[in-house]
């Protein structure tokens, strides 16, 4: 990513988490202008505000924790003194284990999984986009084929990104797509194969099934091939998309989180309960509907956009 697209999307994610701002940083301003100093009561409020604005009790709980450890250590008695140690404190919780990319740089089989809503063909068609700018060739498999107009989705994603599409008739078995489109990117030598899957998370049972039966395929037809299992996550659900995380994870082993949308919504706070929580990395973030608008998420960045620091020259 060059400078001047970095600035561009740190200006747009500034925008983009504009009502999550609201929600969050501007409570947190007013708990800070309304205290003289620093008691339990300061740090009441404060876990309220991060609680309300959907950073989750857990996480909430650790940041709060860090922050009393730390005004201990540096003996602060004003709140001004330690708003800087809070959003530190929030940038430290969220850097976890480093969100790594090796599917640049290996061949690679990427599923994508989510329920329907989220985003999920759009977003396959966002990551090929950014794959092919880097020069990669690129094979999408639409193997959601029972939701209606899913195949159609994909096949105008292809198109716009330069990917090649495999995919088969409404209603045929996803595993045999995903031999279909495993056995296309071994003969075309493709760099990267993203395979769109159903998000059918009602039924448990059925999705369990079918995610095994496509590893098998994947293993048999492609050993030793890098693997990632991506889920998409609609950012204005809030804490719902904390839930889904936990009971995607339940049926597949998930490599990270794509979280989308959090230009509408202000509970984007969901990011820094997830990557707290989960310790799954969030891998990307979407903060519109440009294909340029799905990036690689940083942590520390994010933080920064959240409470409004200059970090770029706009």
């Amino acid at each position: 990513m060059t400078e001047k697209t970095k600035k561009t999307f740190f200006g747009r994610l500034k925008e983009g988490l504009t009502k999550t701002r609201n929600n969050i940083v501007s409570g947190i301003d007013s708990v800070f202008n309304g205290f003289s100093q620093i008691d339990e009561d300061f740090y009441e409020e404060l876990l309220e505000i991060l609680i309300i604005g959907d950073i989750g009790i857990n996480a909430a709980g650790q940041i709060i924790e860090k922050l009393k450890k730390q005004v201990r250590e540096k003996h602060i008695k004003e709140p001004e003194g330690c708003k800087q140690l809070l959003i530190d404190s929030i940038k430290e919780l969220m850097s976890g284990e480093t969100a790594a990319y090796e599917f640049e740089n290996k061949q690679s089989v990427i599923l994508v999984i989510g329920v329907n809503g989220v985003g999920k063909t759009t977003t396959i068609g966002k990551i090929a986009s950014l794959l092919n700018e880097q020069g990669k060739k690129v094979i999408l498999a639409a193997a959601d084929t029972f939701r209606a107009a899913a195949g159609e989705q994909l096949e105008a994603w292809a198109e716009r990104s330069g990917a090649a599409l495999i995919s088969g008739s409404e209603g045929a078995d996803p595993a045999s797509v995903i031999y279909d489109a495993v056995n296309a990117c071994k003969a075309r030598k493709a760099d990267v194969l993203i395979c769109d899957t159903a998000g059918r998370l009602h039924n448990k049972k059925n999705l369990m099934e079918e995610l095994k039966k496509i590893n098998r395929i994947i293993e048999k037809e492609f050993p030793g091939v890098h693997r990632e299992n991506l889920l998409v996550l609609d950012g204005t659900t809030g804490q719902n998309a904390l839930n889904q995380a936990r009971e995607f994870g339940e049926v597949a082993e998930l490599s990270g989180l794509i979280l989308t949308k959090l230009d509408g919504t202000a509970k984007g706070g969901i990011a820094i309960a997830i990557q707290s929580e989960l310790n799954i990395p969030v891998k990307y973030i979407g903060v519109g509907e440009k294909i340029t608008d799905l990036q690689k998420f940083n942590p520390n960045e994010f933080v920064d956009a959240l409470f409004n620091v200059e970090v770029y020259d706009e």
